[in-house]
């Protein structure tokens, strides 16, 4: 029988498995989408989720795909005003991250298993079996809901997901190409009428991850993310003619959303990362966070299953992450309005989040 089932193949997921494998615990890892994405998504990994990578045998990859020492420009009202460094961390794609974690994960042999959708969950004294979509079921010692912020493993589970959400998006994002822009920099454009663009270059491919404040219909309501969209903003606030976006390959919208599990546990069945806590993007903690209740779980499971302590160990994951994730949603929410003030002041950006 499977030690461990990790439902969803994200950092998280694909962390927890990584470590999991390399102790000599059996895992499999189910996921619903017919295959891995390639969406910049989360593009930031702290020192400690390098270090954390490292343990693993993941992060040689990471580190020769990834870019140190990214400087961020910041331009107000068309002109450009100043140059931060980025800080001390790896700036990488997550669909970068999860492939290296992949690769790993494969040489321990285990595969991602792909339109394996969970649809029930049940436990008992001994195990949890997870029925899928196709009407297949799976038995385990154990489970993890590793499936994002939608996580169907804690709707199942009946825990709550307590916290708020703003009404309105906040932003647009997607994955562009703008040839002639300089990929030495992760571009910065804001302007006196609060609203702004931001485009950063996504390393060993051509792409950027476009971020702005979104277009609005006369309503007031935003409109959906589109191209013909993201060139309107990219020429009213960046005002630099002759570039033109091109070959989206992700489109999406993004609102202020800040929420975390009432618990992190339901008998042999957890949750991490994005299942456990949404916060905002301040500072880039999402994956971050993710990597290290992965890490927790990671222990806590090895020592529940090989360990001299027993079953009784379970409960130290949720004393552990559950603090945690408090502390990271208060911080994001302070520097996202940290942020959201700097930049209505000329020559300051994302910076202001990263403290």
């Amino acid at each position: 029988m499977t030690d461990v089932l990790i439902v969803g193949s994200g950092p998280t997921g694909l962390t927890l498995a990584c470590d999991l494998a390399l102790r000599g615990i059996a895992v499999r890892v189910l996921d619903g989408r017919s295959g891995p994405h390639r969406e910049s998504r989360g593009k930031g990994l702290a020192p400690e989720s390098v270090a954390a990578l490292a343990r693993l045998g993941a992060a040689e990859r990471v580190t020769a795909v990834g870019t140190r020492g990214l400087i961020l420009r910041k331009y107000f009202d068309g002109d450009h005003i100043s140059d931060t460094p980025a800080g001390d961390g790896i700036l990488i794609g997550q669909w970068q991250v999860e492939e290296a974690l992949r690769e790993r994960l494969a040489g321990l042999g285990v595969r991602v298993e792909y339109e394996a959708r969970v649809t029930g969950i049940t436990q008992d004294g001994s195990g949890v079996t997870a029925r899928l979509g196709d009407g297949r079921s799976v038995r385990a010692g154990y489970a993890a809901g590793c499936d994002g912020g939608h996580s169907s493993v804690r709707s199942l589970l009946g825990i709550t997901f307590e916290g708020h959400t703003e009404e309105t998006e906040t932003m647009v994002i997607g994955d562009v190409r703008a040839p002639g822009l300089s990929r030495a920099y992760w571009h910065q454009w804001f302007t006196s009428d609060g609203g702004g663009i931001l485009l950063c270059p996504i390393p060993g491919t051509e792409t950027f991850q476009l971020q702005a404040s979104p277009e609005r219909a006369e309503s007031g309501e935003p409109l959906p993310p589109s191209l013909e969209g993201f060139q309107r903003l990219f020429d009213r606030h960046a005002r630099v003619p002759g570039i033109r976006l091109a070959d989206p390959t992700w489109l999406s919208a993004w609102r202020v959303n800040v929420r975390m599990a009432g618990r992190l546990r339901e008998g042999r069945v957890f949750l991490a990362g994005d299942a456990a806590h949404v916060h905002p993007i301040a500072g880039g903690l999402g994956m971050n966070t993710g990597i290290q209740d992965a890490a927790a779980l990671g222990r806590t499971l090895a020592d529940a299953l090989t360990g001299p302590a027993g079953p009784g160990v379970l409960d130290g994951y949720e004393a552990e992450r559950l603090p945690a994730a408090a502390r990271v949603l208060a911080d994001t929410t302070a520097r996202h309005e940290r942020v959201r003030a700097a930049v209505r002041e000329p020559g300051r950006g994302t910076e202001a989040g990263m403290a």
